[in-house]
């Protein structure tokens, strides 16, 4: 990847991993945005963003992602009021073929204008062909996922391991019924990282490096 180019880094992570809080910090270290799952599906509701608007966007404006941003006032910390707390991807129980349909032209629409870090299942697929894009996946053991999902949601370790089981095989189905793919195929990922042993700011220097 070329940091001097248009760029966009794509994370996907196991729940448990810090993969989302990484994905923020290494934004904040290359001065671009950040956004995620929940900011995005926040914009198709609250601004009802389908194929067919985004299409009538783009009619409007060759930069439709910019002016949209300029007219809704989006900046760099918008995403922190949409993270989803605790309960985790509910959302994605919603999701329907025009749903996803309209996501990834939103992920491409803000790539075309921007270098940007995107945390979702569906980013590497959606930027496959990019011609400036890090696929990142970010893993890490079971008993570390429980151990920082129960601190982090304060819940109790049985509690935190069924939450990971039910979240694991939401993404899992959403990643197979979208992209034909599994999320745990590394050979969807430029880098594959285990968080185990290492804080998020050591997993963002660990991706800086890598870069370069």
């Amino acid at each position: 990847m070329k940091k001097n180019e248009k760029f966009v880094i794509t994370i996907n992570r196991e729940l448990g991993s810090g993969g989302r809080t990484v994905g923020r910090k290494l934004a904040e270290k290359l001065g671009v945005e950040f956004y995620d799952k929940a900011l995005i599906k926040e914009l198709e509701k609250k601004y009802r963003l389908s194929v067919e608007e985004i299409e009538k966007l783009k009619g409007r404006s060759h930069s439709w992602w910019s002016e949209f941003k300029r007219i809704m006032n989006l900046g760099s910390n918008t995403n922190a009021s949409y993270y989803v707390p605790k309960t985790g991807d509910e959302p994605d129980l919603l999701t329907t073929d025009e749903m996803f349909e309209a996501e990834k032209e939103i992920l491409k629409g803000i790539a075309e204008e921007e270098s940007c870090v995107i945390a979702g299942r569906s980013g590497f697929y959606v930027f496959q062909k990019h011609p400036n894009h890090l696929s990142i996946l970010i893993q890490a053991s079971l008993p570390f996922r429980i151990e920082r999902v129960a601190r982090k949601q304060n819940m109790s370790e049985e509690e935190a391991r069924k939450t990971i089981e039910r979240v694991d095989k939401m993404r899992e189905n959403y990643v197979t019924k979208y992209t034909k793919t599994s999320r745990y195929d590394t050979r969807n990922y430029d880098l594959v990282i285990s968080a185990d042993g290492k804080t998020e700011d050591e997993l963002v220097d660990l991706i800086l490096k890598f870069i370069g």
